[in-house]
């Protein structure tokens, strides 16, 4: 009784709507089961105004990229005066551009890996030779503002990276390129204001792509990831700082790898991550001695405060 009404939003229009769907089904069920009054809301068919006169009380977003993580819908549930799940407007605008987090990270002393930004507008003059020979001879090339491996590649020649650029530039105006890191990926959910364990990601693919998410059983979750006890504790701690250094807030997870000389690197902060039945943070907490439900009443509990 203490939560009132809740709406879950999820779907809406960005390419990670299908993920969202399914996040959302979870979630909602999750809460129905511990009597939680929740229905889901899809942005998509109906306007977030419309939640002013459905006396909702406050908001689970689950809305995976575009409006659901940038900003746009925190700043109408602000203006609504709602109380909502996960990170203000800033910290999800910010986290939502990879290139501007990198910067600001790089800006306050925190690891992440050497990169350019490239417009979509100026692929036709762009020096792929001297910007793949800059970034060490291969790179990872991301749109900047999409989340769940969408558009990404790897290059490690200027033909390879121009056609990672145009494909990458289908889903977004401005592109990422990465220096290439060859060490193990992690990743840690955030909830509250503690790291839960760590998550070491194993997958045969060239890279953690689309398909080693979603759609195949060939990558492996290990946790615990196998880190002695200080390995771990740096890892959560790298991961908890890059958190606060967004100002986010309630939950999210940060990505990070190592680079070939073993220096964490940080890659990017999720404010919505997946709440799937693969999905990360569900995983961790689990570990941590959380059931999903349990999970989702602390996120939800988190509006609270």
């Amino acid at each position: 009784m203490k939560f009132g009404r809740v709406a879950v939003l999820a779907g809406g229009t960005s390419a990670e709507r299908e993920v969202s769907l399914r996040s959302g089904a979870a979630v909602h069920e999750a809460l129905r089961n511990a009597g939680v009054d929740a229905y889901i809301v899809d942005p998509s068919e109906h306007s977030l105004l419309s939640l002013s006169t459905e006396k909702v009380d406050r908001v689970f977003n689950v809305l995976h990229g575009g409006a659901g993580e940038d900003g746009r819908v925190q700043a109408v549930l602000e203006m609504l005066g709602l109380p909502y799940t996960g990170s203000g407007v800033l910290a999800c605008a910010l986290s939502m551009d990879k290139s501007r987090t990198k910067a600001m990270w790089q800006g306050m002393g925190l690891p992440t890996a050497a990169s350019r930004t490239v417009h979509r507008a100026d692929l036709h003059e762009f020096d792929a030779v001297t910007v793949l020979a800059q970034l060490g001879g291969k790179v990872m090339v991301k749109p900047a503002h999409e989340g769940s491996s969408i558009g990404m590649g790897q290059a490690a020649s200027a033909s390879e990276l121009m056609a990672a650029l145009n494909e990458a530039a289908r889903f977004d105006a401005e592109i990422l390129i990465e220096a290439w890191l060859s060490g193990p990926e992690y990743t840690v959910a955030i909830l509250g204001d503690e790291a839960l364990p760590t998550i070491r990601v194993k997958t045969p693919h060239a890279f953690y792509d689309y398909a080693a998410k979603y759609q195949d059983n060939t990558t492996e979750y290990i946790c615990p990831a196998g880190l002695s006890e200080t390995r771990e504790n740096a890892v959560r701690t790298l991961a908890l700082r890059a958190f606060h250094a967004t100002g986010a807030r309630g939950w999210g997870r940060i990505d990070l790898m190592e680079d070939a000389h073993g220096n964490l690197q940080l890659l990017e902060l999720n404010t919505a991550p997946g709440m799937t039945a693969k999905s990360l943070v569900p995983m961790a907490a689990k570990q941590h001695g959380l059931s999903f439900q349990a999970l989702v009443l602390r996120i939800l509990e988190l509006t609270l405060e």
